[in-house]
Formats: C-alpha cells, structure tokens, sequence
C-alpha cells in the first residue's frame, strides 16, 4: 500500500485520462522592468505565487533567505502575488532555500488556490510586481478560474526489473522455450542467441509495462479532472505521472490509489506524493529582461 509524502518525491503513452494540455494555460511573459540595475543591498521582493484576493493578506514571517521575513500580498484589483522582501536577487538552489520557498506555497495554498512561480523570481519593488499583474491581469483570471479548488498529486510507480524478467521466462512460452534451448543446448552462437532473447524480453517488457500503466490510468479515470505523463527515472520506474484532483474528491482518488496498489501487492512499488498546487498543469515562467539604463 503506498504512503503518501509530502516530499519532492518505459511505457509509451497509452489511454491517458482526458486532461486540458498543458498549452491550455500556459503564460509568458516578457518584462523588462525586473532587476533593473539594482543597487547591492537595496530591497527586491522575492514572489512565491499568484492567488485570488481583493486585500492585502498577511501570511507570516516565514520568507526565503533566512531571515524571517514577512509573507504578504502585493494587489492588483482581485488577484496578487505572495511575496517577501529580499536583498538576495540571485537565490542558489540549495535545499534550504527550496524547503523555504515550498513551506511558504504550502502554507497558502491551505486556504487559497495559488498559482506557483517558478524558484528564484525576484522583481524591484511591489509596484512593478502590480505592472506585470495588470499586463498579464485577463491570464492569470483564467488560469485561477481553470484551476480553483484543485490540487495535484503525483504517483511513480516502479518494479522489480529482474523479478518480472524471471515471470517471463516462466509465463511467456515462446521466451521460455528459447531460454531452456539456450541453456540445455549451450548454442554454439550463444552472444547471438543471448541478443535475440534480450530483444524479445525486452518486448515483453514494454508490452507488460503498458497494460499495467494503462490499467492505473483507467482505475484513476473517474477521480481525476486531468493528468500528466513526465518521464520515468532508471529502468526500474514504469510510471511517472501527475493528477489534477478537485479538493473534494482527494480521499476518493485516495481510496482508488491505494486499491490499485494492494491490487497489485508487491508486484509494483507505488510512490504517493501531495497534495500539491498545479505544478504540471500551469507554467507561468516570467522572462526576466534586464532594462537598459536611461
């Protein structure tokens, strides 16, 4: 049975869940007026993400950096951007960091559906954070519209590689045959042979792996409101995918993943992550341009 984290936590592209692309909310946009020559030390406002509110909403003081630095909201009419004050403007990547920026989206989205920026995106001031919301206003409108009251989830499935070629050997005839000629007749060709069984199992592989894959997705159908393939890791990871959920029917999608992991018992591993804002489903990536002095 998978234990659902709320950690970081190969079969082509089957019978997927019906789900709005990716395309379908996408937003960029090209400001010029971010991290304009910026004078070391002067404040910049670090923005975790864009929610619905009419009023300035203070969060707390949880912000990036280190320092403990308040979380509010920069407002443009009905929408704004969950930021912090920062002196920092280029954040590393470090696990610190990442951990600060995620605890503060997780606090939010505990009562709003927030739209999350990409890590390390950093603007001047409050004023330019409300002329990049009113330029991009009618956008991000609609992506809150598509993705209120969802959550997503991710679910990685993995299998015993080895364990499963063994099965074949035994369940698949034609491999089985081959495999016991190989080894009773010790063919003379054996580096031949042994590449012909390779390329069969292989086969084989990828056609289990596609059942099993196309089998989660169909028990997940009903539950869901969209998903999405990314690539599986390693050899060992057959599944790697996200799910848009609507905040209501989070302990019935629950419930499914946990009677499709006992369905399988120790045949796939199953890695349950979330709930998390809509990652895989929005990609709201600010081009940042540096200005030219005037």
């Amino acid at each position: 049975m998978p234990k659902r984290n709320r950690t970081n936590s190969s079969a082509r592209k089957l019978q997927k869940v019906e789900r709005t692309a990716a395309e379908d909310v996408h937003v960029r946009i090209d400001h010029e007026t971010a991290l304009q020559d910026v004078p070391i030390g002067d404040n910049g406002r670090y923005v975790y993400g864009i929610i619905e509110a009419g009023e300035r909403i203070p969060f707390g003081r949880m912000g990036i950096g280190g320092k403990g630095e308040a979380v509010y909201t920069v407002n443009y009419q009905d929408i704004a951007a969950v930021v912090s004050k920062t002196s920092v403007f280029i954040f590393d990547p470090t696990r610190e960091n990442a951990l600060a920026h995620e605890h503060v989206i997780e606090t939010v989205m505990k009562t709003h559906t927030i739209i999350p920026m990409s890590f390390g995106t950093v603007f001047r001031t409050d004023d330019d954070i409300r002329e990049v919301l009113k330029s991009i206003y009618a956008s991000l409108k609609d992506v809150l519209k598509q993705m209120s009251g969802k959550l997503e989830f991710g679910l990685k499935v993995n299998w015993d590689r080895d364990r499963i070629i063994e099965e074949l050997k035994e369940d698949d005839e034609e491999i089985r045959r081959f495999h016991q000629e190989i080894t009773r007749k010790h063919l003379q060709s054996t580096y031949l042979a042994r590449m012909q069984l390779g390329r069969m199992i292989d086969k084989s592989l990828a056609e289990r792996s596609g059942l099993y894959v196309r089998d989660i997705y169909e028990a997940l159908r009903s539950c869901c409101v969209a998903s999405r393939d990314n690539k599986p890791i390693g050899d060992k990871m057959i599944m790697n995918a996200a799910f848009l959920v609507k905040r209501q029917r989070e302990t019935e999608f629950d419930a499914v993943v946990n009677k499709i992991a006992r369905k399988y018992g120790n045949r796939l591993n199953f890695k349950y992550t979330g709930p998390w804002p809509p990652y895989n489903f929005v990609n709201i990536r600010l081009k940042l341009e540096r200005g030219t002095a005037s």
